[in-house]
């Protein structure tokens, strides 16, 4: 009997073991899973996230995307030229200058206008140019001297405000008010205004002050080969081909275009590879058909009523990026500094200029 039990509870045991060794083994099989995928979309990267438009403009600003900066705010910031060779790049407006010269402020027959924009930067070519326009003019043409606006920077571009061209070094301003018989002060320089050739009608010039004098100073400089145009406003062109006489053949250059009232506009001539040509003017010395069309327009205009406050100037549209010039105005850009410049690169600032 006592053995009966001992063998009952061994078996009992056993049976009690066979199960849960089965029941575990059950259980083992429910818990298998899958391989974890989580871990595995964990590893997969994300897709890129596009920076807002506010995020875009920052970057932008600190200068990560210099190709998508805007032109004028890079180049008006350069302060003297590229150490690099003379060379106009571009176009006249969308282009750059290596190389640049600086127009003294003051010379024997010239003096420079609104010194604290430093424009006074051409190509070496148009300074010479310049030289030669004011010295000839004083020796053969009795004019007293040239009063020069506008060149353009030291290492050309866009310019922050006013003009559209005058961005490769070869464009000049010259007023067609007289100079001085003295050297005018630095603040004179600054805030003298030009003398308007027009009278009151806006569509004609006033011959007390566009008198025969004007007119040899624009023939001489439209007579030199290297000069390819002259821009002058409507009413001188008309003015200009009445008093021209028997000699017109200059006529061809001088265009008549919007404003240049108080001043005429000097381009030269691409003087070499890199700049893009401007197509040759015609033969016709534009004194008929043309000249009267643009002052029809400008009668029409002076009738429109002035732009409201919202309005952009043309000029303010030409919104150019760095990618949008010649690659070689990045180099010209981020050039070093010429270290020497020529005589005649001596700048005037307010702190050295003596008021007299």
């Amino acid at each position: 009997m006592h053995r009966t039990q001992i063998h009952w509870s061994i078996a009992l045991s056993l049976v009690v073991f066979l199960a849960g060794s089965a029941a575990v083994q059950a259980a083992g099989r429910e818990l298998k899973v899958p391989a974890p995928v989580q871990v595995h979309k964990e590893a997969v990267p994300l897709p890129e996230r596009k920076p807002p438009a506010a995020e875009l403009q920052q970057l932008k600003s600190a200068g990560k995307n210099e190709g998508k900066r805007l032109a004028k705010e890079l180049f008006s910031v350069k302060k003297t030229a590229a150490a690099l060779a003379p060379r106009a790049i571009g176009w006249y407006a969308k282009g750059c200058l290596a190389g640049g010269v600086h127009l003294a402020d003051s010379g024997p027959v010239w003096q420079t206008m609104r010194p604290s924009r430093n424009r006074a930067w051409g190509h070496p070519k148009l300074i010479r140019l310049l030289k030669r326009l004011a010295t000839e003019a004083k020796k053969y043409d009795g004019w007293s001297g040239l009063l020069v606006g506008d060149i353009g920077q030291p290492r050309g571009g866009p310019l922050p405000s006013g003009h559209a061209s005058h961005q490769v070094g070869l464009d000049a301003d010259i007023w067609l008010t007289p100079m001085p018989d003295r050297v005018l002060t630095y603040r004179e320089r600054e805030d003298i205004s030009a003398t308007t050739m027009l009278d009151k009608t806006k569509v004609a010039v006033d011959p007390k002050v566009f008198t025969d004098k004007q007119v040899a100073l624009i023939k001489r400089a439209a007579s030199y080969r290297e000069v390819q145009r002259i821009f002058v406003h409507p009413a001188i062109k008309k003015a200009l081909c009445e008093r021209a006489g028997k000699d017109r053949r200059w006529l061809a250059k001088v265009r008549p275009l919007w404003g240049h009232h108080y001043h005429f506009h000097i381009r030269m001539f691409c003087p070499n590879g890199g700049c893009r040509v401007q197509a040759p003017v015609s033969g016709d010395d534009g004194c008929g058909k043309e000249v009267k069309n643009w002052l029809k327009e400008i009668a029409k205009s002076a009738k429109r009523p002035p732009p409201g406050p919202g309005y952009i100037p043309p000029s303010a549209r030409r919104m150019i990026r760095m990618d949008q010039l010649p690659a070689a105005c990045t180099a010209v850009l981020n050039s070093p500094a010429a270290t020497a410049v020529a005589s005649e690169a001596k700048i005037v600032t307010p702190e050295k200029a003596s008021e007299k």
